[in-house]
């Protein structure tokens, strides 16, 4: 093996591959950054311009944009409040914060440099763990990914700051909304009322734009927020190594979780990041500092996403199964170059998949120099007027919401979700609850439907992962809610 992959890194070293990994990573950057494409987008509109390609060469420059598209998100999460990619929601939560206090550049230094050392032990992980992990995922019943989304609305706990009940209503909220279109069951109609675009419910990339983006704006003109931030007031410091060093831990953590959750098809690394922050902040010597501009915070959710690549990747290499919606763009585009992806694979064209290998070790370095390189540029976006800012993010929203599927409905819903999100955050909602909602909302419902279908009610707790899943899903939201119990008690009876 060690042999197969040193092969596999010398043949990207040469200035072809080379070049196409560099132009991979700052293409995947651009897309990821824009809110409205997402990885898989952008690896899809990609894959015509590789059919002149050979499959080595098309597989790297693809595997490339998915790594940088993966970071790309969290740009704009940290810099306007904009997340480019649905698990870019968690970075926001804080690296926002840290912009707002004037931090923009130690968010973004944090972000790229965990990005990069999660991206290459979520490598490392696909390279030598790849065959068990993939034997424990394709044997995963529904009961276990219910639980497993069961267990992923859970950290709504760990979002909910000072008042649960608020959490708990916007979680609830993303779950209503996530019912409206056709049953993913029986294929009825459901609160349609007639209108035909809401066959296909509401689309996770216009209600993130309008949550997150166009609340802000909306917010910021009510409060009458048109000063850019002056250089004065921002602090320009970059982290240093130690800075670094003391996220180890949390960095370690997170790109474990977000492998080893990347692996299972459909949980994908939105569901990643926000077990991996759930996580963190319960283990944290600093919780109450989570959703105020925690370093911590913005570590453990760039973390769990790039992790999430390498793991996605195992059950496409290993079994031919897609392990998120980019890695099934992959799988078309290996069939469109006549390579058949799962363990064959692995006989009959080895020096593919160690080139793939080989490609993203060295993409993850080359996604280290040029996100640094870039981020130089990127906190300079504070000093651009507001007015100028607010137009160029309703513009952002309304291109983006627009691409996902050509439909000015969905730039209506966008502006819907934007004055939802503003009603939201006038009465200190969380909106991190409700993505959670939508995302999770589809996974929980469909895989708590074909559980009980196949093996009946009892299947939950029959299945020992799913059970131990749930207790802890249980209690993980039960606990945190006990304790705040007993410190509001402790602190009226002093």
């Amino acid at each position: 093996m060690i042999e197969h992959l040193f092969g596999g890194i010398g043949s990207v070293l040469s200035w072809v591959p080379l070049f196409a990994i560099v132009a991979g990573i700052v293409l995947g950057i651009m897309v990821g950054a824009m809110p409205g494409l997402s990885p898989s987008m952008g690896v899809a509109l990609l894959v015509p311009f590789t059919y002149g390609m050979s499959p080595m060469l098309a597989l790297i420059l693809l595997v490339a944009i998915y790594i940088g598209a993966s970071y790309g998100g969290s740009i704009t999460a940290i810099m306007i409040n904009a997340p480019g990619t649905p698990s870019a929601v968690v970075t926001a939560i804080d690296g926002y914060q840290l912009t707002k206090q004037g931090k923009p550049a130690r968010a973004l230094g944090i972000s790229i440099v965990t990005s990069t050392v999660a991206g290459v032990i979520g490598t490392l992980i696909l390279i030598f763990f790849s065959a068990p992990l993939a034997a424990v995922a394709v044997g995963f019943h529904p009961a276990e990914y219910f639980a497993v989304a069961l267990f992923g609305l859970a950290t709504i706990s760990s979002l909910a700051g000072k008042n649960w009940l608020k959490a708990f209503v916007a979680a609830m909220l993303g779950l209503l909304i996530n019912t409206v279109g056709t049953d993913p069951i029986s294929g009825a109609e459901r609160f349609t009322f007639n209108i035909t675009p809401l066959s296909d419910g509401f689309l996770l990339i216009p209600a993130l734009i309008g949550l997150f983006a166009l609340s802000e704006v909306f917010s910021g003109i009510e409060k009458r927020e048109f000063k850019p931030a002056r250089a004065s007031n921002i602090k320009d410091e970059w982290p240093r190594l130690i800075d670094h060093w003391k996220l180890r831990f949390v960095t370690l953590r997170s790109s474990i979780i977000g492998t080893v959750i990347g692996v299972f098809p459909g949980a994908g690394a939105t569901i990643a990041a926000f077990i991996s922050y759930d996580i963190a902040q319960r283990i944290s010597k600093k919780p109450e500092a989570y959703g105020k501009g925690s370093e911590e915070g913005v570590a453990a959710a760039e973390g769990a996403n790039s992790g999430s690549v390498g793991g996605a990747m195992v059950p496409l290499l290993t079994l031919g199964i897609p392990g998120s919606a980019t890695t099934a763009v992959l799988i078309g585009a290996m069939m469109i170059h006549k390579l058949s992806p799962g363990p064959q694979l692995f006989i009959s064209s080895p020096e593919i998949v160690y080139g793939i290998f080989g490609a993203m070790l060295v993409a993850n370095v080359v996604l280290l120099i040029v996100g640094l390189a870039g981020s130089r540029l990127w906190i300079h976006v504070t000093s651009i007027p507001k007015e100028i800012l607010f137009v160029l993010i309703t513009m952002m929203a309304t291109i983006g919401s627009f691409a996902v599927r050509n439909s000015m409905f969905d730039v209506l819903c966008c502006l819907g979700f934007g004055i939802i999100g503003w009603i939201l955050k006038r009465y200190d909602y969380p909106l991190a609850p409700v993505i959670l909602g939508i995302v999770l909302g589809s996974i929980a419902e469909t895989n708590f439907r074909r559980a009980i279908m196949m093996d009946g009610l009892g299947v939950f707790l029959s299945r020992p992962v799913s059970a131990v899943l749930l207790v802890l899903a249980v209690l993980s939201f039960i606990i945190p809610l006990v304790g705040a119990h007993r410190r509001r008690k402790a602190a009226q009876g002093a």
